[in-house]
Formats: C-alpha cells, sequence, structure tokens
C-alpha cells in the first residue's frame, strides 16, 4: 500500500441495521469517513409508502433521530465525514432533520445533498418512450409510486471537495458512499479505471455492514462474539489496494474466505460488473490474510463505464395478505397444507356468494417442515410447523375477509392447532419494482452545500477505456479417476447467495487449491440448474473466478418475481446457498483422506 491511507467505516448494511455500528467505529475505528448503506429495492417501496402519507417523510428516519444523535458530538470533536443515502426519496427532508439533531447538540456541521436521481417529473416521457423493464420486458405500469436513477460517486466526492461534513443522497449504487471520499481524498479521475473499479470494490465489501467481518459466514461456529460483531473498515492507498480489518476488540472474523463470501455476493457477472462510473472486472482480484483481521486486497480491473443510469421505479399492484398459524403433533406439514387449503377454499365460496374475484395469487408454506427445499427436504415428518398463507388480491376487501377465516381454524380442523401470537393481520399494498436504463445525459444531478447549488454532469466517455482482454477463465479439468467417496459441498467449500430483482447469485469458492478440480468437475451449471428445478424457471450460468479460486453461479427467474413481488418466506434468495452446501460431491478417496473430509 502507498504511504498515505485512509479509513472508512461503514457502520449500516440496510435501514435497519443495528445502532452498535455507529458508536463502535467512531469510538475505536479509528476512521476519517463513516458511511451508511440505507438503499435496497424493498427499502425504497417502503419509503414510497411513507412518503405517500406524509410528504415530510420517504427517508430512513432514524438516521437523524437515532443514529447521528448518539455520534454527532464526537464526529465534530475527530472530524469524522459521514455520507450516507439515507435521503431514499426525501434527502433534502433528512438533511434538515439532520441539522436540526446537529443544532440541539450544540454542534455546527456543513451539509451537503446530492438531489436528481428523481425521476418521477420525468415518468410520462419515459412511458411516450417506450422504456422497457430489464427483466421482464413489460412496458411502464400506471400507477408509478417512485422512479429513482441509481447515481455514482463524483458528486458525492464533489460535495466533499466543497467542504461539506455531512453527505446525504438519494439513491445511488451501494459502493458509491464509498468510493465518494476516495475520489476525493486521492484525486482520481474519471478515467482512472482500475483504481475506480478498486475503489469500487472496497465499497462493495463495506455496503453490507458486518457481512464483511464474519456476518452469514458458511462456518458461523467460527466466528466468535456475534453480540459485538465488527463492522468493516477499508483501509486504503492511492493505488486502490487495500485492507478489510474492524476495531480492536470487537467480534467477528476477517479472513479471504469472509471477505471472498462478500465480494461475490450479488455481483452477476465478476468480469463485467456495471456500475454508474465504471465497468469492474473482478475476476482476478486476490485476497492475503495480511495480519489479524487483516485482509488485503488488489487486482480489481476497470473499463469505462456505459453510456445509462440504470433506473428502478416502483408501482401499486394490488394488495396482499400474510398470516401464520403453528400446528404441533405427528403429520402436522400435512395438516398445515390441509389448514391453508381449507382456508382458500372458504374464503373463495364468501367472495363468489358476494360477486368478488378470486385470488390473484396464494401461496402455502410449512416452515419448519423446508419447505424452501422442494424435493430435498429431509423433514416431512415435523412434528412443528408453521402454515405461513400469503394471498394477493386486486381489492383490499377480499384480503379482509380472508384475515377474519384464519382464526377460526384454531376450533375447527387440525388438531394441535394454535395462534401465531401475531394477531389479525391487515392487507397491506402491494408495491413492485420496475427497472429500466435512461441516457445519464437525460438526469440533471446537483449538489447542495450548506444550500448552495452546483451542478453537476458526468465526464464525457469519449473512448472505450484501455484494452482489456477476456476475463480469465479456469482451463479445462483433467477428470479425476480412481475410487470415489460422496460428500456434502460445504466440506469443499464456503458459499453465499443474495438477489437481484428476480435472478439469484450464489457465490461457492472451494476451500482449499486441491478442491477447485473437483468442484469445476461436479458443480456444473446444469448440476445447480437439476438441483434447483423445482423452483428456477430461467437459465443458469457459472462465471470462473480464479483470483479467489471459485465460481459465481447466476439462477434467472428463481425467486418468484424477487423481492417485493415475490410471495416466498425467503424472497431475497438468502438460503440458496445453504441449500447448495447440500449437494452431493464425489471426490477421490485419497484426496478425501488426505483431507479428513470423511471426519464427522
Amino acid at each position: 500500500m502507498g504511504s498515505k491511507t485512509i479509513r472508512i467505516g461503514c457502520a449500516a448494511g440496510f435501514w435497519g441495521d443495528s445502532s452498535v455500528g455507529a458508536p463502535q467505529l467512531v469510538r475505536h475505528g479509528h476512521i476519517d469517513f463513516l458511511v451508511f448503506d440505507y438503499l435496497a429495492e424493498l427499502t425504497m417501496s417502503i419509503l414510497a409508502r411513507a412518503k405517500q402519507k406524509d410528504p415530510g417523510l420517504g427517508y430512513a428516519t432514524d438516521f437523524p433521530a437515532i443514529v447521528m444523535r448518539s455520534v454527532v458530538r464526537e464526529i465534530a470533536e475527530q472530524g469524522i465525514r459521514v455520507i450516507s443515502n439515507a435521503g431514499g426519496l426525501n434527502p433534502a427532508a433528512c438533511a434538515a432533520a439532520v441539522a436540526q439533531v446537529a443544532e440541539a447538540a450544540g454542534v455546527k456541521l456543513s451539509i451537503a445533498v446530492v438531489s436528481g436521481d428523481d425521476l418521477m417529473p420525468q415518468v410520462e416521457a419515459l412511458r411516450a418512450r417506450g422504456v422497457r423493464d430489464l427483466w421482464s420486458g413489460a412496458a411502464l405500469p400506471a400507477r408509478v409510486v417512485s422512479a429513482n436513477a441509481y447515481l455514482g460517486a463524483f458528486p458525492i466526492a464533489q460535495a466533499l471537495d466543497r467542504g461539506a461534513q455531512v453527505v446525504i443522497t438519494g439513491r445511488c449504487v451501494d459502493s458509491a458512499v464509498e468510493l465518494g471520499p476516495l475520489i476525493h481524498a486521492f484525486g482520481w479521475a474519471p478515467t482512472d479505471y482500475d483504481r475506480l473499479a478498486a475503489g469500487s470494490l472496497a465499497g462493495h465489501l463495506l455496503e453490507c455492514g458486518a457481512q464483511a467481518t464474519g456476518g452469514l459466514h458458511t462456518d458461523w461456529e467460527r466466528v466468535p462474539d456475534w453480540a459485538n460483531i465488527g463492522y468493516p473498515i477499508a483501509e486504503c492507498a492511492a493505488d486502490g489496494s487495500f485492507v478489510i480489518t474492524k476495531p480492536e476488540g470487537t467480534g467477528g472474523l476477517v479472513t479471504p474466505a469472509t471477505v471472498g463470501e462478500q465480494m461475490l455476493y450479488e455481483i452477476h457477472d465478476p468480469g463485467r460488473y456495471l456500475l454508474p462510473d465504471v465497468v469492474c472486472d473482478f475476476t482476478d482480484v486476490r485476497m492475503t490474510q495480511a495480519g489479524e483481521h487483516r485482509v488485503a486486497v488488489q487486482g480489481a480491473r476497470g473499463a469505462a463505464p456505459t453510456p445509462d443510469y440504470k433506473v428502478a421505479a416502483t408501482y401499486a399492484d394490488g394488495w396482499r395478505l400474510s398470516a401464520q398459524l403453528t400446528l404441533i403433533g405427528i403429520d402436522a406439514a400435512r395438516k398445515a397444507r390441509r389448514t391453508g387449503e381449507a382456508i382458500l377454499e372458504r374464503s373463495r365460496a364468501i367472495f363468489q356468494s358476494r360477486g368478488l374475484a378470486d385470488y390473484r395469487r396464494t401461496r402455502i408454506e410449512a416452515l419448519g417442515a423446508e419447505s424452501a427445499y422442494g424435493p430435498h427436504s429431509r423433514a416431512q415428518q415435523a412434528r412443528e410447523v408453521v402454515m405461513r398463507l400469503v394471498a394477493e388480491h386486486q381489492a383490499r376487501e377480499p384480503l379482509e375477509i380472508l384475515a377474519r377465516e384464519i382464526a377460526p381454524a384454531g376450533t375447527s380442523w387440525s388438531p394441535g392447532t394454535t395462534g401465531s401470537g401475531l394477531g389479525r393481520q391487515s392487507p397491506v399494498p402491494v408495491v413492485k419494482l420496475f427497472s429500466c436504463l435512461v441516457p445519464k445525459a437525460e438526469v440533471a444531478v446537483s449538489v447542495a452545500v450548506d444550500g448552495a447549488v452546483q451542478p453537476w454532469a458526468p465526464a464525457p466517455v469519449t473512448a472505450s477505456g484501455p484494452e482489456r482482454t477476456a476475463p480469465r477463465r479456469y482451463t479445462e479439468f483433467a477428470p479425476l479417476g480412481g475410487t470415489r467417496v460422496e460428500v456434502p459441498l460445504i466440506k469443499l467449500a464456503w458459499a453465499r447467495s443474495g438477489d437481484k430483482g428476480d435472478t439469484e447469485n450464489i457465490g461457492v469458492l472451494a476451500r482449499h487449491a486441491d478442491f477447485l478440480p473437483v468442484i469445476g468437475q461436479a458443480v456444473t451449471a446444469r448440476r445447480v440448474a437439476d438441483y434447483f428445478a423445482y423452483c428456477v424457471d430461467g437459465p443458469v450460468t457459472r462465471y470462473d473466478v480464479p483470483g479467489i479460486q471459485a465460481f459465481n453461479f447466476v439462477l434467472e427467474n428463481a425467486l418468484d418475481g424477487g423481492g417485493i413481488a415475490s410471495l416466498r418466506a425467503d424472497p431475497l434468495g438468502k438460503g440458496f446457498a445453504q441449500m447448495l452446501l447440500d449437494l452431493p460431491v464425489a471426490v477421490p478417496q485419497a484426496l478425501a483422506e488426505r483431507h479428513r473430509l470423511l471426519d464427522a
């Protein structure tokens, strides 16, 4: 690493993350910048509903009210600068709330607001142009609630250049809140593609909070002190190299395995990870243990960005009800399914008698009987399950009827039926996602620092950037001979999964170089597609990631619509990696014995 380094700590990976992250990093992290990533597609839909009810809302309210209140004096005293996308759909209101918190604490902060991501004024023009959804090809729906472009990091850097101590943005790519400080600190130009890719990777590793420091790690039992888990810090140099670490004395685990899992999280094609500021190639990234809880990362490469911003719009699409009952005893799963079917049959009869339309979609799951595993379930004889019933309808009234017909199951049908403890549930509006592309030239971005507004425009891309060879691929793996024994994939690999819309991403990392050929031969795209055929309707693609001895699988049409559109208990696909780790893999017996894979 170069002589000058800066330390960036991420205190939140989503809206709802623990409030301990910011105080921990401010008091024990020795950081220069404190960043927060609050926004996801689901979060935007929640903020859209909040702003519909109250135009003064639409931002992550706990950021000023709880998080900033807890550290605002220390931030000012230490000169720590803060960047957050907590502004959501209303960054100006969020900034005003932060200013009030600072004033109440007797602290004066220079606060910047990055605006321009809100494209609601352009919705009719987009519809007239005939924009189509990136995934489904559908036309822009009629009842759009929000429409926001994913902005990049350079407007954030401009705000910091102008002296802002706190920068509040609306929708930007998750890694921008980390890349912005690096551009500011090191003066990176829009054409410094390799450095921008490296800074984006640092941001991607930080953006999910404790997921880089042992959170969600496959070997969860090795991760100490969950309650005091450390939040991640990137110690960055001007050449783009960096170290991932955490505050001393905190829980968690920082190793190439924990950091590598996070690198593959939701990136799809690792050789072409599209961001507003750069197209990243992470296939040759290398990670090494550089000390206790210190992982050195280098090798990211970049190319010129595309001329478009991705836009995420949300739109109203009917109503949804989710209800639960607990069933205990022999054949609990079969009882749960029959109970759910009876509730739907009875409610449909009521609909018919009142001239109401049928449900749009329904789903019954027996949680505890491994419903998510489909034909791979090993818990058909479970004696305690939670019946989960979800239904969608175009109108609210039919779902209110359904809500009233849940509780009677407790005295009418299956023995061992008891309540959920949640009381009668109410229908909620369904807000779904629509994604499209909009030329950057049509998005007017501005940066206001203490009310003084300046426009910002992306640098023109006049070339495709430096020539790149194709991402490095594995050579064909030679057939493995000899006697074979079968072990579950978890003996050979770590894995993590997540979503992008209706597309699922599963990263698989070899635990040892000796295991890479075995995984390469056994865990093919075809085999993964067959394994998940009961719930995945689209193609499966496998990408090679040689730098960290890994593979990345992308499963399309895998999540019942994905996120806010899905009726599944796991709409974000967090459990797919755990299910894949059960996959039986044939291993040469000599290799299994050498690595003690057959030990209990």
